[in-house]
């Protein structure tokens, strides 16, 4: 499916200007100036988003040509095309947030900061972040973090929830601890089955008594490889809209189990029942449905491993290639299981495949890069479908691969228009 075009707001307010148009945004809500102006709002430059009225800070400072999903909570996309770069950068970061920014993730102040795990343990830990650097081993690694409503916006009938296309996904550099050193050193009882993860982040009512989000990994999961607590993206402290100043990194998972604003780990000994954990929240029907079907919520199991998947970033959809010569495609593929075998690529809307030249991932659970030449016999109208292929041999599909009521787990082969002159 070619991507859609993101224009930009060329409106340029001086400084003067902001105490002005923040009080504006924060009456009217982004959303409403984007049906105001009749189009998507891209983060460009200094445009701010302040659905929660902040008064000094600019929370997307930095943020650059995402698409606009939800101003309550922010939610916001990255167009393919921005998502080329092998680790992708603070600007181009997807955003997915359940509740507010809490004002000490707004402030960047980690002051006093602990991290509790309790629970199913048999030395409850109350940890502070430099705790953390002192007695675990400190380790970076390249992590795949996606929505598990990514794609949502292909369902039929649509699915309910913010309207994802194909952006809401990126790979960082994170640094911190392992997980499953952690929670070695606590000791985790026979006793233990799921992890429940809680952050600081209020909870869109401002009710101090919800939560945003609590949700959590079967014990196995968070004890695997790759699973992580951190502190850095890029090098950098957690920036304050992806969960200064720790959260938990369980990859493979759907991004909700990677909790933002990280401040408590109870090891369970039933499978956890937080906030979006129960009901339709990040689950899929026990068996195959057809599309439309009102499931019974006792039907629904929890969605665990996300499903193999790639991404064309280059070239931008609706680029013009001179036909009858060469041109490079580029992109990357991922799955939950953190392995891919192959990547083909398909000009003829999946008649033949050309296979791909696929690099090996960094370390585990990070997308790998794909590149392929392509030559566009004439001029005129093509697409370019990508199709990767985990080390189990399963292979993304053409088409949304099974309904369900939330748009989860949508792993359709991506697409792009090529125009040849």
């Amino acid at each position: 499916m070619a991507d859609d075009i993101s224009r930009k707001n060329e409106t340029d307010i001086d400084a003067a200007d902001r105490p002005a148009r923040r009080a504006f945004l924060k009456n009217t809500g982004l959303t409403a100036l984007g049906a105001y102006v009749g189009m998507n709002i891209p983060f460009e430059g200094n445009l701010m988003a302040l659905a929660q009225g902040m008064s000094e800070e600019d929370i997307m400072a930095g943020k650059d040509g995402l698409i606009l999903m939800n101003d309550r909570p922010l939610n916001a996309e990255t167009p393919a095309h921005l998502l080329d770069a092998d680790v992708t950068p603070y600007e181009h970061f997807f955003i997915r947030n359940n509740g507010l920014v809490p004002d000490t993730a707004l402030d960047m102040d980690a002051e006093g900061w602990t991290l509790t795990i309790d629970g199913e343990v048999d030395k409850p830990l109350e940890l502070s972040i430099a705790d953390l650097k002192e007695q675990f081993e400190v380790v970076t690694n390249r992590l795949v973090v996606e929505c598990g409503g990514n794609g949502r916006a292909f369902f039929t009938p649509g699915a309910s929830g913010n309207q994802w296309t194909t952006g809401a996904v990126g790979c960082a550099d994170w640094t911190g601890v392992r997980l499953s050193d952690v929670l070695n050193a606590a000791g985790v009882k026979d006793s233990a089955v799921y992890t429940a993860h809680y952050g600081n982040d209020p909870h869109l009512s401002g009710d101090p008594e919800k939560d945003a989000i609590s949700r959590g990994a079967p014990i196995e999961k968070a004890l695997a490889e790759g699973g992580m607590i951190a502190w850095e993206m890029n090098g950098e402290p957690i920036p304050a809209v992806h969960g200064f100043p720790l959260r938990v990194i369980i990859p493979g998972y759907p991004g909700s189990a990677s909790q933002k604003y990280l401040n408590r780990i109870w090891v369970r000994d039933q499978v956890h029942d937080g906030a979006k954990m129960t009901g339709y929240s990040y689950r899929l029907p026990a068996y195959p449905v057809a599309p439309g079907t009102e499931v019974p919520e006792e039907d629904m199991v929890i969605m665990t491993e996300m499903p193999v998947k790639s991404l064309i970033t280059f070239p931008k959809s609706g680029t013009e290639t001179p036909a009858g010569q060469a041109a490079e495609v580029r992109g990357h593929a991922w799955a939950g299981s953190g392995d891919i075998e192959a990547v083909d690529v398909s000009i003829d809307f999946g008649q033949t495949w050309i296979s791909a030249t696929l690099e090996p991932a960094k370390n585990k659970f990070a997308w790998q890069r794909f590149r392929a030449d392509v030559t566009l016999p004439e001029a005129g109208y093509y697409e370019v479908w990508a199709r990767a292929t985990d080390m189990n041999g399963i292979a993304q599909p053409p088409v949304v691969p099974g309904w369900n009521p939330r748009g989860y787990g949508n792993n359709m082969q991506h697409r792009i228009a090529l125009i040849a002159t």
